[in-house]
């Protein structure tokens, strides 16, 4: 703008002294001043061009940012959940091992049981996610008592045989009944029954050598049956003593506790 002002007074005086001054001389003034004006309108134009492009390279810049954000939180996110997907196929891992543990220790227990299972005295599954070894309470005991039978001690000894064999291993009696209710005055219910018939077991099995830190008994009376009590075959199912492998910790699935 300084450069206009210049030229429109050099024009003014010029004009004023258009008298003094050749016409050559005033022509060459005049051509200076026009090109002086072209030459700062370009410039201006230049500047305003340059304006423009910083402009757009800030926009543009903005755009980057923006994205480089996105992208930085898709990246966050994609992490995230790649780190859940490998817990869960780590916790998956240990579920596997655990179930496949589980096989191997019913597989074995099986093939050391194979006799007394041909024979029918008992039986082995799962049950509830844990190993069993159902003997039915007619092989076990008399009708309405809580004293093993001879009988009774002879298969419950081959099984204790077995068992000592699995040191590491904790085991669960559960006594069951049918559904039939007792009442005398040494067993004035089901309950007690059951419970009776599982600490005989549990005696049995310490007098045989069994570790006592490895046992525990219980009671269930007829809220755990394994069939309908419909019939008198279906009532002797659940008539039964479960010997029940409890799992190690290592077998079972990892919990998170939350902190208080």
């Amino acid at each position: 703008m300084k450069h206009v002002a210049l030229a429109v007074v050099l024009a003014a005086a010029l004009a004023l002294s258009g008298c003094l001054v050749k016409k050559s001389t005033h022509q060459k003034a005049l051509d200076h001043i026009s090109q002086l004006e072209g030459r700062i309108a370009q410039l201006e134009q230049e500047e305003a061009d340059k304006k423009r492009a910083i402009a757009e390279l800030e926009k543009r810049l903005a755009e980057l940012d923006t994205a480089t954000r996105d992208r930085e939180a898709e990246l966050s996110r994609v992490r995230g959940e790649q780190q859940a997907t490998q817990a869960e196929l780590d916790d998956l891992r240990r579920q596997r091992d655990a179930q496949e543990k589980r096989l191997a220790a019913y597989r074995d227990l099986q093939a050391k049981f194979r006799a007394l299972v041909d024979s029918g005295k008992l039986q082995i599954g799962f049950r509830n996610g844990q190993m069993v070894v159902k003997l039915p309470s007619s092989i076990l005991f008399a009708s309405g008592a809580s004293d093993l039978s001879t009988a009774g001690k002879a298969a419950l000894g081959e099984v204790v045989q077995v068992l000592l064999e699995f040191k590491d291993r904790r085991f669960l009696i559960a006594g069951h009944t049918d559904n039939v209710p007792i009442k005398t005055r040494k067993f004035p219910n089901n309950w007690v029954l059951s419970t009776a018939r599982a600490v005989s077991v549990l005696e049995f099995m310490l007098a045989q050598g069994m570790p006592p830190e490895s046992l525990g008994a219980a009671g269930y009376a007829d809220q755990d049956p394994v069939a309908p009590n419909d019939s008198e075959p279906n009532k002797e199912l659940n008539r039964r003593i479960e010997i029940i492998l409890v799992p190690n910790l290592s077998e079972l699935p990892q919990l998170t506790v939350d902190q208080p």
